[in-house]
């Protein structure tokens, strides 16, 4: 690792350090359910994205099963816990086999499609795990869904939903800071050279299926540990909260924050996870005003939020480095 990429993973590892303790000084000074509600969806939603960047925002594979990875881990959870009795940290560390399957499961299929074939596969993927949650009715409890969700527990209880925040952003920091790592690795250089030239990336001896099927994997994880946090806080869930919408957002907030980078993955998930909060007091309007800001960025902005800031960022710096000389 050269001396730029370790300045680059501090800066930014530091950037996350200071947002998660942001987070964590808004959570101390606001007492409404709803708004705690909005941040720990804002938690797991950054997880989400940073797994999903692996596969589309570093190799450059659309996928949209990001919903039905999400819906796999927390019902499998959910299902573990109360159906099969497992204690919640049991059940967290089967989850882990759970990605590693569902990440070859869908790996493989990557080797042979792409573009609008591979868009199809993953979404036929999210519905079949919607319509299997939906019609498992002695499993998942059918439409009227799963409740009674036990919180995740370690070594104490997670007694709350007050305390359970603090849960979500442990693992939030954590998965950020390997998601870091993994980016301005030799695997993150990898993935980009197999998205910016595959034929290229070939030639110059990168294992190709093996780092696409390693992609998946990672984003798998990622999800079922998500689906995992949603599933614990929310102690209930239903099928119609993992439709291929979701995954669609997923997108939104991986594309308007800026590909390939984590910084612009957390602030494309706070971005598409907030914004609409923000402007529900504008009652009916407040979708049509949401996607006409998400279009006006798509058309003036089209590399993200992120490189736009650091772009600014750099200018600034270099005219205050022109003011001292």
């Amino acid at each position: 690792m050269n001396k730029n990429t370790a300045i680059r993973k501090g800066i930014i590892a530091a950037v996350a350090t200071a947002a998660g303790l942001a987070l964590l000084i808004v959570f101390f000074s606001v007492s409404n359910t709803y708004v705690q509600s909005v941040m720990n969806m804002l938690l797991y939603n950054i997880v989400l994205v940073l797994g999903l960047n692996f596969i589309t925002g570093l190799t450059g594979q659309m996928n949209l099963a990001t919903a039905g990875m999400l819906a796999l881990g927390a019902y499998t959870y959910g299902v573990l816990t109360t159906t099969g009795g497992w204690e919640p940290w049991v059940a967290l560390f089967a989850l882990f086999a759970v990605g590693l399957a569902l990440g070859r499961c869908l790996g493989f299929p990557s080797l042979r499609l792409k573009g609008f074939f591979l868009s199809l596969t993953t979404i036929g993927f999210t519905e079949i795990v919607r319509l299997l949650a939906s019609n498992l009715a002695d499993v998942t409890g059918g439409t009227m869904g799963l409740s009674n969700i036990p919180h995740l527990s370690f070594f104490f209880a997670f007694a709350d939903k007050n305390s359970y925040f603090y849960l979500n952003l442990i693992f939030t920091v954590i998965l950020t800071l390997i998601a870091i790592h993994i980016v301005y690795s030799k695997w993150g250089r990898a993935y980009k050279a197999i998205r910016d030239n595959v034929e290229a990336a070939e030639a110059d001896g990168i294992h190709i299926s093996k780092l696409k099927i390693q992609a998946f994997t990672l984003a798998s994880i990622y999800a079922v540990i998500a689906g995992c946090m949603y599933a614990g806080y929310n102690t209930y869930l239903n099928p119609t909260g993992f439709t291929i919408t979701h995954s669609q957002n997923y997108i939104a907030m991986l594309m308007l924050g800026g590909l390939g980078s984590v910084p612009g993955n957390i602030i494309g998930a706070t971005l598409v996870t907030v914004l609409p909060e923000l402007l529900r007091e504008f009652d009916d309007y407040y979708w049509l005003m949401f996607c006409t800001v998400c279009l006006v960025m798509a058309i003036f902005v089209p590399d993200g939020l992120w490189p736009l800031l650091r772009k600014l960022f750099r200018k600034l710096t270099r005219r205050d480095t022109r003011a001292l000389r």
